[in-house]
């Protein structure tokens, strides 16, 4: 499945055009052409004899850009200046800064905000250290924590290939939650040094949000970094897809009208975000799974099982289901994939039940095509903004840190996350669902504000 042209790939090409009538026409026809999107057009500088165009378009991509640019090159009478990628233009210099909030205007200030004032709250702090939450940024700023060994559909690429991803992150905390986040990237990927390091700075932050660090180590960063900190540790990629990806299926299956206590649950995909789909699928009430990996079903007979999944194989699978992928999907009511794509044709989501629920959430490329599974399924979801049904991770991580912070929560509990998850589902009103709508936009207002005060009152619930 060919990729369409993107924003994400769009550039600006400045062009010193020969003036004629048809000079512009003529500009944007070679781009159409050359299958590209124009989204902007605007002449810079003008005299009787050439004008000065940029012009703005989308892209598959660098090789199809390259072939638009030579395109526009092949022109009479136009002359190609510069090219610039949008994307990369965003990101130069980073996409952070750090500002003070307090003014430092003369003598009186800077004697409150630091020396000599500010050693009255150190030592306030000093006596009663839960004050750091009112008097530090402590109370508003969590850490987004990565090793850079599984960023994105890209894999290791190492913690300085990183950042940008975790400068996102943090961005995305501060739009839709209000909340300071730090990237932290470290150069390691042992486990120790992670669960040390964490620790070392944890007296900064309210949160910890692991990002993008590989299956199985992922596991067990999280569980010790709970065990010894008293500040709540999320991991985004297994616990942040599980709370979208319950909303989802939650609404789904109130469109085709089925309950989730009866439907037969297949999914591809046994890392990180697939156990912890799993884990809050079961807690919500799934009692028929079928995990599947690369080396087909996950059961209790099958040799080589590391302890993820044969916890995997002991929780699902109750009715002995063994064999392929495709095998597994013959009869089943939902497929939830977070696996590889292109795994799955047409014809195998047509052996689903009636009425069947298809989540195909590899990036870039989903498991099925989703115009492919939309022949046979009722409802089709995706992790691609291009189709109906984004399953979006930001739909939740802000909205469960802002409820985590404003509780001042200790930990994050299973409780929370499906409160997180029946909150965000809550967002869409029984009148507006449909097969095609069963998730909110990322950038509706309601997402956070409803997740964050589930979150904060489950949290006050679990800690009275």
């Amino acid at each position: 499945m060919s990729p369409a042209p993107s924003v994400s790939s769009s550039i600006t090409v400045r062009l010193q055009v020969q003036a004629r009538p048809t000079a512009v026409s003529e500009l944007t026809t070679a781009i159409e052409h050359a299958e590209g999107i124009v989204t902007a057009l605007d002449v810079t500088v003008s005299d009787p004899e050439r004008i000065g165009v940029d012009v703005t378009c989308a892209t598959r991509g660098q090789e199809h850009a390259d072939t638009i640019v030579a395109a526009l090159r092949d022109l009479p009478g136009v002359d190609v200046e510069r090219v610039s990628d949008r994307t990369f233009l965003l990101h130069l210099g980073g996409k952070l800064s750090i500002e003070p909030k307090v003014p430092l205007r003369n003598r009186d200030d800077l004697s409150m905000a630091y020396t000599p004032g500010v050693a009255r709250v150190c030592e306030a702090i000093a006596a009663h250290p839960e004050d750091a939450r009112n008097l530090t940024i402590k109370r508003n700023t969590i850490a987004v924590v990565t090793d850079g060994t599984a960023v994105l559909g890209l894999g290791d690429v190492g913690p300085l290939a990183a950042l940008p991803v975790m400068e996102g992150k943090a961005a995305l905390f501060k739009r839709f939650a209000g909340i300071d986040a730090f990237p932290v990237a470290l150069d390691t990927t042992d486990v120790d040094t992670i669960v040390e390091t964490v620790c070392a700075i944890a007296p900064v932050f309210a949160g910890i949000n692991l990002e993008d660090i590989s299956a199985p180590r992922c596991f067990e960063v999280e569980r010790r970094l709970r065990e010894r900190l008293d500040i709540p540790v999320f991991h985004d990629d297994q616990h942040g897809t599980a709370i979208v990806a319950l909303a989802a299926l939650t609404n789904a299956l109130t469109v085709v009208g089925k309950q989730i206590t009866d439907v037969r649950v297949v999914m591809s995909g046994a890392g990180a975000a697939g156990t912890a789909v799993l884990r809050l699928l079961l807690e919500a009430g799934v009692r028929d799974a079928v995990v599947c990996d690369v080396d087909g079903v996950v059961h209790p007979d099958r040799p080589g099982l590391d302890p993820s999944l044969r916890w995997t194989a002991e929780h699902t699978n109750p009715t002995g289901v063994s064999g392929t992928l495709a095998e597994a999907l013959v009869g089943a009511d939902v497929f939830i994939g977070l696996s590889a794509p292109d795994i799955l044709t047409a014809d195998d989501v047509a052996r689903m039940a009636p009425d069947s629920i298809v989540f195909a959430m590899a990036n870039p490329r989903p498991e099925v095509d989703p115009d492919d599974a939309a022949r046979h399924a009722a409802v089709v979801g995706t992790g691609r903004s291009d189709f109906a049904n984004q399953i979006n991770n930001v739909l939740a991580f802000p909205g469960v840190f802002r409820g985590l912070l404003d509780a001042r929560s200790h930990e994050i509990t299973p409780r929370m996350l499906l409160a997180a998850a029946y909150a965000l589902a809550s967002v869409i009103s029984p009148e507006e669902l449909n097969p095609t709508y069963i998730i909110p936009s990322v950038f509706n207002p309601e997402a956070t504000t409803a997740v964050a005060a589930a979150v904060e009152e489950a949290a006050r619930a679990d800690h009275p």
